[in-house]
């Protein structure tokens, strides 16, 4: 038998342990995400309307061990593992990475909310920075910010304009948080109940037949581009507008005004109130 022949056998058997561990690393991962929703089945309640939700934030505090342990296991994963992953399970990963990652940064400063000391997410930040750039929290393999998994992560690798409707902050004007984490195997689902769900609250959207105008949350001001790119459909405001009227119009005389699609956008101002259960 041939040194040659050895070496090639030593080889392909090298080859295929890789790929083998590979394999076993990738399926190692929770990607149904169990304890996240968990935690959110606890302290997420949905309002009377059923549109909105609002944290129930002092019972989390009494109780962070389950979502700080989740977290944990999120800051385990590797790059070289997430790599091999499905284009959905990554981006719910890190779709649950922000919510879950904003819930701990409130949570950990809860006591200065009761206190009064602080009343919006945005108090947390600085005078030189905002709390969503605040490195934090470890993920794939290195040190990152809210900030990072927004716009450095899921707005550059993934084409999908409507995560705009699942990234919570932490604010009443935010789209509703989900009693349940995001999952691969029903993503695209969840990110059009998401964003069905927030244009159809007419708090947060609205419709004004008589002066031609349709308000739409600031999120879609800041975020506007998204929805400019043809990504998923999407060359407009009015694009979206116009797949999601139906859910947007209160009675068929104003479904009858949106499909002529003759009236201008204007944006509300948004309330950055802790979305705390006691804001309902």
């Amino acid at each position: 038998m041939s040194e040659k022949y050895i070496n090639g056998k030593i080889l392909s058997c090298l080859l295929a342990a890789v790929l083998l561990m590979n394999s076993a690393i990738a399926q190692a991962f929770d990607h149904q995400h169990h304890m996240l929703t968990q935690v959110l089945s606890d302290v997420v309640m949905l309002s009377p309307n059923k549109k909105q939700t609002r944290v129930d934030y002092g019972l989390l505090s009494k109780q962070p061990d389950k979502l700080n342990e989740y977290l944990t296991t999120l800051s385990l994963v590797k790059q070289n593992e997430y790599q091999l992953w499905t284009s959905d399970e990554q981006l719910s990963f890190l779709i649950n990475a922000y919510n879950g990652f904003t819930l701990q940064l409130i949570n950990q400063n809860y006591a200065k909310f009761q206190s009064g000391k602080v009343e919006s997410i945005k108090d947390l930040g600085s005078f030189f920075s905002s709390p969503w750039k605040k490195s934090f929290f470890t993920l794939l393999d290195e040190k990152h910010s809210l900030d990072d998994i927004e716009h450095n992560m899921i707005r550059v690798w993934f084409e999908r304009p409507r995560i705009h409707a699942a990234l919570v902050c932490a604010a009443v004007s935010c789209p509703p948080l989900r009693n349940q984490a995001f999952v691969a195997d029903s993503l695209n689902a969840q990110l059009d109940d998401q964003i069905r769900q927030f244009l159809s609250d007419d708090q947060r959207n609205s419709i004004n037949v008589s002066d031609n105008l349709v308000y739409l949350s600031a999120i879609f001001k800041w975020y506007g581009e998204d929805f400019e790119k043809g990504q998923q459909g999407f060359n407009s405001l009015k694009d979206l507008i116009k797949v999601y009227q139906e859910d947007m119009a209160d009675d068929p005389q104003q479904l009858t005004w949106l499909q002529k699609q003759n009236f201008s956008i204007r944006y509300l101002d948004y309330d950055w109130r802790l979305n705390d259960i006691s804001t309902f």
